[in-house]
């Protein structure tokens, strides 16, 4: 329990400087883009696909990024990328793109002065400690990507809200795979 008492305590702590006016932010331009285009690698990507799998439940046009049937992205668009560093080059790449061909930016990173957040038209900070104890006790992101997907969790209750989307409505939306 000591294990679980420590991740949570350091999530809640990452996601301290994530303000009310940073959530409303996110839940506006979702729901104000045509499209939700979504895009982080390795671990930061899954966590991204949890939340596209959300969006897709709410009824929401989204895509992962990298994905064969991914569309082109355009100026009503929104894009979300995820990085820890904000300097994976995939996806500072991404932000690139997306900002030339006018395509409102997101990123979720833990350096507001990364290149990535520098790319970004909207950027919300994750920031967990970085110390001896947490690589030993978290490694390799883990605060960082846990927090996110937490972050992300607590959007879609709000998301529904509004689209006026209850847990039926997601069921009914839910993958089966037969």
């Amino acid at each position: 329990m000591e294990a679980f008492e420590y991740l949570a305590k350091s999530c809640s702590e990452a996601l301290a400087g994530i303000t009310a006016e940073d959530r409303e932010k996110l839940v506006s331009r979702i729901l104000s883009g045509k499209r939700i285009f979504i895009f982080g690698v390795g671990r930061s990507g899954l966590v991204g696909q949890t939340f596209a799998i959300r969006l897709v439940q709410l009824g929401l046009h989204v895509y992962f990024v990298g994905d064969m049937t991914t569309p082109i992205i355009g100026k009503d668009d929104v894009m979300i990328l995820i990085s820890n560093t904000g300097s994976t080059m995939s996806v500072v790449r991404t932000a690139e793109i997306a900002q030339r061909l006018g395509t409102h930016v997101i990123c979720i990173t833990s350096d507001a002065k990364s290149n990535l957040a520098r790319k970004s038209d909207t950027v919300l900070t994750v920031c967990p400690r970085n110390d001896a104890e947490m690589s030993e006790k978290a490694p390799l992101g883990t605060i960082f990507e846990d927090a996110t997907l937490l972050f992300f969790d607590t959007i879609v209750p709000e998301l529904m809200k509004r689209l006026g989307a209850t847990e039926t409505d997601m069921r009914n939306k839910h993958a089966i795979w037969v």
